[in-house]
């Protein structure tokens, strides 16, 4: 061999080394890149340990933008992105795409928490600026996780490992949060995984069961339907609360197999109750994001032999503006069909007036933390006259929530309330235990008509 030849074969191999550790789309370093330069700064700094940081940057929102304008459209970000991140980093710093729309950088100068996060929220900041694609502009929101060396890890492998839970974390807090990583938020993130399989294996097992919470006449304590709610108690967390296993569910993509297995539950028990009452039940946001909501709604209904006009579907002011033109779909095929809707938690939202004239309800239920203080702050009083005032124009009707002692019963009468709810009329029970109730109150009369 030649030395002509030498020199191409030593140009080729090292073309194939920079390919090995260079993304093809940005120019940047990949992660064996990044290995790299952790594992150099380590050995640099093992006589006088200094901590050095890691963080990822994960784009919100990403595979929507890139469904939406295309493959290329998509690559025309991330390269935009990686041209940012590399203007705006520190001195020193490196920057690398770690996969899809996840970076990564080398903060080998930031040491500690604090200046973790005023890097992070730098970073957000210049990535939330407006793309330019041309014909458009699009926005995008990140997420970051930081790992510190050698707190979250003495080796690379762990040091990433630590970042990753930093960012997942993150992103189920929502869009363009910052996280750095500590013990205690392996900690709960720990809990959090042990707790979606212990509910994943809930479902699976049906041990997740249905209670039941009257609302009734506020005139005569006419009981006139029930509202559904979940209940799970594990043989070892004992009694765990919907508001924490119901996001959960929600966050991990099986809101829909836990909702369908609770409504058909819940429509099997409304067939043993007298004909005239109504079932209560909640869908989630994520629910009313889903066009096949309404059909597979209906489907449950028509298996288990339930009248859809039996059925009042509680949805929130939030859950209707995640994707107001979806749900207005499902408001629509759902109304269709004689199936009521109510919004929820009325009062609490920013825009609930506008929520009324968007959408079509049927109900609306005044949130319980007006009624807790109706009898001793004269503010709620007239917020809650004005509430049912209003949805009387609108031919609405209005249930309170929440209610507590005969006092607001009192109260909510006087101001023209028909339907309240509340542990003053009963807490929630079990099936066989709401069979018992409607005994009583039907003197013992044969609930099936």
């Amino acid at each position: 061999m030649g030395a002509a030849d030498t020199k191409r074969l030593d140009k080729a191999q090292l073309e194939g080394e920079v390919s090995a550790y260079t993304d093809p789309l940005t120019g940047l370093g990949n992660r064996f890149r990044l290995r790299d330069k952790v594992q150099a700064i380590s050995q640099e700094r093992a006589a006088d340990p200094a901590p050095f940081t890691v963080a990822l940057v994960n784009l919100d929102g990403f595979k929507p933008i890139n469904d939406l304008f295309g493959s290329l459209a998509g690559d025309e970000i991330l390269c935009q992105v990686a041209h940012r991140l590399q203007a705006c980093i520190p001195g020193g710093a490196t920057v690398t795409r770690d996969t899809g729309d996840e970076f990564a950088v080398l903060l080998p100068l930031v040491f500690e928490a604090g200046s973790a996060e005023r890097v992070g929220l730098m970073i957000k900041d210049v990535l939330s600026a407006p793309y330019d694609l041309g014909d458009r502009n699009v926005r995008l929101s990140a997420s970051l996780g930081f790992a510190i060396h050698p707190f979250a890890g003495a080796d690379f492998d762990t040091l990433m490992k630590s970042a990753e839970t930093a960012l997942y974390r993150s992103k189920r807090r929502g869009r363009g949060q910052i996280t750095v990583y500590s013990s205690e938020i392996a900690q709960e993130m720990r809990r959090s995984t042990q707790l979606e399989q212990a509910l994943r294996n809930a479902i699976i097992n049906d041990a997740v069961d249905v209670h039941f919470q009257p609302i009734v006449a506020l005139d005569d304590g006419r009981t006139l339907g029930f509202e559904a709610l979940a209940r799970w108690i594990d043989p070892d967390m004992g009694f765990v609360s919907p508001s924490i296993f119901v996001p959960l569910a929600e966050e991990r993509g099986f809101i829909d197999t836990l909702s369908e297995t609770l409504l058909h539950k819940a429509a099997e028990a409304a067939l043993t109750w007298p004909r005239e009452l109504f079932l209560s039940f909640n869908l989630s946001s994520v629910q009313m994001t889903d066009a096949a909501t309404a059909s597979r709604t209906l489907a449950i209904l028509a298996n288990v032999g339930l009248e859809p006009s039996r059925l009042d579907l509680e949805i929130t002011e939030t859950a209707v503006m995640l994707s107001a033109v979806t749900a207005t779909n499902i408001i629509s095929e759902l109304r269709q069909a004689g199936v009521r809707i109510s919004l929820d938690d009325f009062g609490t939202g920013q825009s609930s007036l506008g929520r009324l004239r968007d959408f079509t309800f049927d109900k609306v239920k005044i949130d319980r933390a007006f009624i807790s203080a109706i009898t001793t702050d004269t503010t709620c009083q007239h917020i809650v006259r004005a509430i049912i005032t209003m949805c009387q124009g609108l031919q609405l009707e209005v249930v309170a929530e929440g209610i507590e002692t005969e006092a607001e019963v009192e109260l909510l009468r006087d101001l023209g309330c028909l339907m309240g709810q509340g542990y003053h009329f009963g807490k929630p029970v079990d099936a066989m235990a709401t069979l018992r109730y409607l005994s009583r109150q039907y003197n013992n009369m044969s609930l099936i008509q």
